[in-house]
């Protein structure tokens, strides 16, 4: 993402500060969970994390942007409560006295408490599906599909939350103007990347005689750039930017209705 967005990182197995072709910027890999709190003390000027994390951490932190982009698919992540399939357990209040395993220790509590129960929030380290329900009774566990809960014979009973990465900073960086400048040019370059992904930059040949057909099957994020051809009046120049995933069935109905020439290239950035 760095990269499309006109920045070359790179990254040493050995170091956890990449080095990157802007002498305005110093790097640092932490692991997303401890970014919020880093930024909200100044050690680090801004960091990008998960929403979940902000909140996990109760983080005063000024959002810069919201970057949505995730491992498996583009909705938020979501962390739910999941209990085995024959679980007596149905809703919040049914987890009375229960022991919940839990990434999200804090979140969890303030869930508990806001639906009036009393139940024991313990930490886990990792392959928290595995624990129920010899360890707990039930997991409060971060998904995009619910595939590896569904998996492992889980059943999601309630959603607490869903997160999406967001670029963050903290709040005496943001006041600093220089700082935050530099901020807001890296996050609309950031966005600009990912508004990018899934689409695709077109050009064609049209005749004159057949644009009106060949515009109606066209989207666009605005209109059409339309361009004469040199020393031909009866044919333009067309260059849309169109979802990747209409291509495939919009080339062929642009060769039908006589467009040529057509060419489809990637894109960086989009700045809408």
């Amino acid at each position: 993402m760095m990269r499309r967005a006109g920045w070359i990182v790179n990254v040493s197995e050995r170091s956890y500060f990449p080095s990157v072709d802007d002498d305005q910027l110093q790097i640092v890999l932490l692991r997303a969970q401890e970014i919020p709190r880093y930024v909200q003390d100044g050690v680090i000027d801004c960091g990008i994390t998960g929403y979940d994390n902000v909140l996990e951490n109760n983080a005063d932190v000024q959002e810069v942007a919201e970057l949505i982009y995730s491992k498996a698919t583009s909705r938020p992540y979501r962390w739910v409560l999941a209990v085995p399939q024959d679980s007596p357990i149905h809703s919040a209040a049914d987890l009375q006295g229960k022991r919940i395993a839990t990434e999200l220790v804090n979140v969890t509590k303030r869930y508990l408490e806001k639906h009036g129960v009393t139940a024991e929030v313990e930490f886990s380290w990792g392959a928290t599906e595995v624990k129920v329900p010899d360890l707990v009774d039930a997991i409060v566990e971060g998904t995009e599909t619910g595939s590896t809960l569904r998996a492992h014979g889980l059943k999601i009973i309630d959603e607490l939350m869903s997160s999406t990465t967001r670029f963050v900073a903290n709040h005496d960086a943001w006041r600093d103007e220089w700082k935050r400048v530099k901020m807001q040019n890296v996050a609309t370059l950031l966005l600009g990347a990912l508004q990018a992904e899934a689409k695709v930059g077109l050009k064609m040949n049209a005749p004159r005689a057949k644009l009106q057909p060949i515009l109606a099957l066209l989207p666009a994020m605005q209109n059409p750039t339309i361009s004469p051809l040199s020393n031909d009046e009866d044919w333009v120049a067309l260059e849309i930017v169109a979802d990747e995933s209409r291509v495939r069935d919009l080339i062929p109905q642009l060769l039908r209705e006589g467009a040529t020439g057509i060419i489809e290239y990637p894109l960086n950035k989009v700045i809408a």
